[in-house]
């Protein structure tokens, strides 16, 4: 008897990729995920700005205030552990956002090299847009001194055991660090106001009626920040604060 063939179709053993890689892979994912982190760290710099205005109250209550970030939740959690975690979040949000933006602009010349743009393509474009990239990489370099600075103490002329109050203004009496502080923050300003633009455009709240509103909270946000953080190296060297 003959044996009997039957065709059966074979079982596929590649998985499906996960919607959120494949959401990821695209330029919309990248948008999304470029603006969900903008937002996360836009919280946190205006949070940080707020409370280092403690500066203008005293010593007594700028280092109250950074005592009160070290036993944040403590003791549900050991001292300082939210305060990591804190730090965790936004190195993890901070990768996140410049990954994403290489990504995307690797993406942008593949899609129009440059040698195809024409000069309005520049004209055109919002100064902030344009300089968005090396805003960015002065704002990198800001982050790494200033956590050198004033979180690890690791390039701090304070002496060993000062306040942190001490530290803040051991560090802006000298000029020339006063001098990186100010000018990364007015980098730092014309980053937020692009983020603060274009993070509804990438959300899909976009809206032409609304326009203005957003260009109004982009302006307000970004100078508020600015003002604030250029204040503090300003106030040590005018002697405001010492």
């Amino acid at each position: 008897m003959a044996q009997q063939v039957t065709d059966r179709p074979e079982r596929s053993t590649s998985r499906r990729t996960p919607f959120v890689v494949e959401l990821y892979r695209s330029a919309v994912g990248k948008k999304y995920v470029m603006a969900v982190t903008g937002i996360v760290l836009m919280g946190y710099v205006f949070a940080h700005m707020l409370g280092n205005l403690k500066v203008y109250q005293g010593q007594e209550d700028f280092d109250r205030y950074a005592h009160f970030l070290r036993e944040l939740l403590y003791p549900i959690v050991p001292e300082s552990g939210t305060l990591w975690l804190m730090r965790i979040a936004l190195l993890a949000a901070v990768i996140l956002h410049i990954v994403a933006a290489a990504q995307l602009t690797a993406m942008n010349r593949r899609a129009r090299p440059e040698s195809y743009r024409s000069k309005r393509d520049f004209v055109a474009a919002d100064f902030a847009a344009r300089t968005m990239r090396w805003t960015g990489v002065i704002v990198l370099l800001f982050i790494l001194y200033h956590l050198a600075d004033l979180t690890f103490h690791w390039v701090n002329p304070a002496a060993e055991g000062a306040t942190p109050y001490e530290r803040l203004v051991a560090s802006f009496s000298n000029s020339l660090v006063a001098t990186f502080y100010v000018v990364s923050n007015l980098a730092l300003g014309v980053h937020l106001y692009h983020g603060g633009w274009s993070l509804f455009q990438s959300m899909g709240w976009n809206n032409r009626r609304f326009n203005h509103w957003r260009r109004s909270f982009a302006i307000a946000f970004a100078v508020i920040v600015t003002l604030g953080n250029v204040s503090f190296p300003l106030a040590v060297q005018l002697g405001i604060v010492s």
